[in-house]
C-alpha cells in the first residue's frame, strides 16, 4: 500500500529542493525524517514536514504498518515563478525570477 502527501507553490527554488530530496530517496521513513530534522537546509525543513505528513496519511489506513515505511518516491517539480525588475545601469532594468517548487513524496511499505 502506499501514501502521497503533495506540496504545491512552496518558495524555493527547485533545484535546491531536488538536492535535498535525493539524499532521502529508497531511505526509511523514520531514518530519513532523523536526518533531516539536522540538516541546515531550507529544504529539509519543508520536505520533513511534507514528510511527516505522507507517515501521517498512511496511520489512517489500517492496512498500512508506519514502521516500514520507506520512500519509494520523491520528486521536485517546477511551479509557477514570480517575476520582478531590478533597476540597472543607464535606466535599464534586470528581471529577477523567484521560484517555486511542487514537491511530492510517495511512501510504501517494504
Amino acid at each position: 500500500m502506499e501514501a502521497k502527501a503533495v506540496l504545491k507553490g512552496t518558495r524555493i527554488s527547485p533545484q535546491k529542493a531536488r538536492l535535498v530530496a535525493d539524499l532521502v530517496r529508497g531511505k526509511d521513513a523514520g531514518e530519513a525524517i532523523n536526518n533531516l530534522r539536522f540538516m541546515p537546509k531550507k529544504a529539509a525543513r519543508i520536505i520533513r514536514k511534507l514528510l511527516e505528513s505522507a507517515v501521517a496519511n498512511a496511520s489512517q489506513n489500517e492496512a498500512i504498518d508506519i514502521d516500514t515505511l520507506f520512500v519509494k518516491t520523491i520528486f521536485v517539480d517546477g511551479g509557477s515563478t514570480l517575476k520582478r525588475m531590478r533597476p540597472r545601469a543607464m535606466g535599464r532594468a534586470s528581471r529577477i525570477l523567484k521560484r517555486s517548487s511542487h514537491i511530492t513524496v510517495i511512501l510504501e511499505e517494504q
